[in-house]
């Protein structure tokens, strides 16, 4: 009964999405075009609570918890764990203070309205996962804009979604190479929960009634001891891992 309740829902939502994709669109051009960053930073994190907003057709509800005082003004790498797209804009919103850009995929960098444009024109790194050079080239680039600009740099170190909600091992070079460009970041580790359920049957139709929970651990300090500080990266956010059915 309740997969069959999902498929009404998520035409429903999938229509809410991609109308407020198609809105934010030209809201954000002319916000960069016109205003700047700040402008096209403030749409980015409004379109963003508007997609979460339209997963509330879907019964979905939020947690994110921060109990850490996470200073303005120096750059961070957010580390996280990734079960679907949709860990994507609860970080976005809540993190909004500290601008976060994101490593993704170069094929999300067109032919999605309002996504496309952000990760193009927002500070985003896109990177060719078939091309490593390009890849790493991009990754240190964004590491140099944060230290420079003291914004955030978001990373989900398994590579791939994890579609079962268990942790894969984190594929540590995209990560190596930001703390190497970024070297007074802060390391913000995040443990996901429960996104997956969002794609428990697929692309079509999407799970309902699904409690997304975000927890933001304590800040780690930079040392640049890469593969200790990893280790130490990875287990907190593992160990915060609880997969339900």
């Amino acid at each position: 009964m309740r997969k069959i309740l999902a498929y009404p829902l998520t035409c429903i939502y999938f229509l809410f999405f991609g109308i407020v994709l198609l809105v934010f669109h030209p809201i954000q051009w002319i916000c960069f075009n016109w205003f700047g960053y700040d402008a096209h930073q403030k749409s980015v994190s409004y379109l963003n609570l508007t997609l979460m907003w339209c997963t509330f057709l879907l019964g979905t509800r939020y947690t994110f918890k921060n109990d850490h005082n996470i200073p303005k003004g120096v750059p961070l790498i957010i580390v996280s764990n990734h079960q679907s797209m949709n860990d994507i804009p609860p970080i976005i919103w809540y993190m909004r203070k500290y601008h976060p850009k994101f490593v993704s995929k170069i094929e999300l960098g067109k032919g999605i309205p309002s996504v496309s444009y952000n990760l193009r024109h927002g500070g985003s790194a896109l990177i060719d996962r078939k091309d490593s050079k390009q890849a790493l080239v991009a990754i240190a680039r964004l590491g140099k804009y944060i230290e420079a600009n003291k914004r955030s740099a978001v990373i989900f170190p398994e590579g791939t979604r994890s579609r079962t909600g268990h942790p894969k091992k984190f594929q540590p070079t995209g990560l190596k190479v930001l703390m190497k460009q970024s070297p007074s970041a802060l390391i913000v580790p995040i443990s996901i929960n429960n996104s997956w359920k969002m794609l428990r049957y697929g692309k079509f139709p999407y799970g309902i009634g699904s409690h997304l929970y975000f927890k933001v651990h304590q800040p780690i300090e930079n040392t640049g001891e890469s593969d200790v500080l990893l280790t130490r990266v990875e287990e907190v956010i593992s160990n915060n891992i609880l997969v339900t059915p």
